[in-house]
C-alpha cells in the first residue's frame, strides 16, 4: 500500500475511538499505523494510504461519531521522517540545538511536526504522544540553530492555528545529558 498521506482522530471516548477504527478500516483502502487509548482517558486512532483514502476514512468515521472527536487531520504527502519519530526509533546521536514543541493535543503536535520538518533543514529526534503526559504532547527537533528556530516557529504557527499550543523552546546550545533523557 502506498503510505504517503497520514489521518488521525482523537477521540473523548475510548468506545468511539474503537468504533471509529473499526468504521475507517472498514470503509477505506487505508493501513492501521496505531490504535490506543492516550492520557485524560481519550482514545487516538492514526492511519495512513493514499490520500483520498485517508480523507474518506476520516470524513466517515466523523460524519458517525461527530460527538467524540476532539481533533483530526489529514496530511498529504507526509514527511518521510514522520513515521520513525511515531515509533521512537530515532537514529540521533549528535544533538545540535535543540528545538521543542508542546501541544495540548496529539493531532495538532502531529500536524505542526510535519510541518516543522518540511520548513528547515532539521531533524526530528523524537513525537511523544499523550502517555504520561497529561494528554499534552510534544516533539524535539536538532540541527544549526536558525534552521531549529525557523522549524519550531513554522510547528508552533501549525498549533497555534487550532488554539492548542503549550510551548515552543529552542536552546542553542543543550547539554548532551539531555539527548539521553530524551531517547
Amino acid at each position: 500500500m502506498k503510505m504517503n498521506s497520514l489521518g488521525l482522530i482523537e477521540m473523548t471516548s475510548i468506545a468511539a475511538g474503537m468504533q471509529a477504527a473499526d468504521i475507517m478500516l472498514k470503509t477505506s483502502d487505508v493501513e492501521l499505523v496505531l490504535s490506543r487509548t492516550i492520557c485524560s482517558g481519550k482514545y487516538m486512532v492514526l492511519i495512513g494510504g493514499d490520500v483520498a483514502e485517508v480523507q474518506s476514512a476520516i470524513d466517515a468515521a466523523t460524519s458517525d461519531i461527530d460527538f467524540a472527536v476532539i481533533d483530526t487531520f489529514v496530511i498529504p504527502n507526509v514527511h518521510p521522517d514522520i513515521f520513525p519519530a511515531l515509533s521512537g526509533h530515532s537514529n540521533t546521536d549528535d544533538l545540535e540545538a535543540l528545538g521543542i514543541l508542546e501541544s495540548f493535543s496529539v493531532a495538532s503536535l502531529i500536524e505542526g511536526a510535519d510541518a516543522a520538518v518540511k520548513s528547515a533543514n532539521v531533524k526530528i529526534i523524537e513525537i511523544r504522544l499523550a502517555m504520561a503526559l497529561g494528554g499534552k504532547a510534544f516533539a524535539t527537533f536538532t540541527g544549526e540553530v536558525a534552521a531549529v528556530t525557523s522549524a519550531i516557529d513554522s510547528g508552533a504557527a501549525k498549533v497555534a492555528e487550532k488554539g492548542l499550543l503549550v510551548n515552543k523552546v529552542v536552546i542553542a546550545q543543550p547539554r548532551k545529558e539531555l539527548l539521553s533523557e530524551m531517547i
